[in-house]
């Protein structure tokens, strides 16, 4: 845990000077890391500002690949006031989930966020250079929406899963709000997963710094 003493920073045992972190700085840091870790492994995708629930809130980042992670950025310029907003959009469409705070923010956010996110912590080394720190592992969500995450769907994605089942014609005519709540009755969640992490892989119509492997 981090807390100040005479305007230090004391983090994991070690004494630094308190140097404010930017978000375009962490997560410069956050997506070199994904790539190195994932930039090898087929069929990943690395999105920024991922909107969420037909954008009810837009997640920093998102990496797509055999689950749906989300990471949250908070820097020590950011406030916390739309976070518990934001946790509940998140919580809904998120396999797992990790925010990535600067060290200022680490008590209050610990506090707000469920057991099961992940925490990273962002500190500014002497040398200026961001460094990234793991203060806990995420853990699975085991309450993910099927009605929110089936919203990640366009209407041709949709009415494909559909297909499958060998639906009525009826149902294809269904408005696309109403295909999403069709489809969050009808299909496993696993499917539905499954098939919306697939949809976004195959989407073409993204910004550029959508990163693919």
């Amino acid at each position: 845990m981090s807390y100040n003493i005479n305007g230090k920073q004391h983090f994991a045992g070690t004494e630094k000077a308190v140097m404010v972190t930017s978000d375009r700085e962490i997560r410069r840091e956050i997506c070199n890391s994904l790539i190195e870790k994932y930039g090898k492994e087929p069929g990943t995708l690395i999105v920024h500002e991922l909107k969420i629930c037909q954008g009810e809130a837009r997640i920093d980042i998102a990496l797509v690949n055999g689950a749906l992670h989300g990471y949250e950025i908070k820097s020590d310029r950011d406030t916390l006031e739309r976070l518990p907003g934001q946790i509940k959009i998140y919580n809904r469409v998120f396999d797992t989930i990790t925010i990535v705070t600067g060290a200022s923010h680490l008590e209050e956010v610990a506090t707000l966020i469920p057991p099961w996110w992940g925490i990273k912590v962002a500190t500014r080394m002497d040398s200026g250079e961001i460094a990234i720190t793991d203060m806990r592992q995420p853990e699975s969500n085991t309450n993910v929406d099927a009605f929110s995450l089936a919203q990640f769907l366009w209407r041709d994605e949709l009415l494909d899963l559909l297909m499958r089942h060998n639906v009525g014609k009826e149902i294809k005519k269904l408005t696309r709000s109403k295909l999403w709540a069709y489809v969050a009755e009808n299909i496993s969640l696993e499917e539905l997963k499954a098939h919306v992490r697939d949809c976004l892989k195959k989407r073409q119509a993204w910004r550029p710094d959508v990163l693919r492997t």
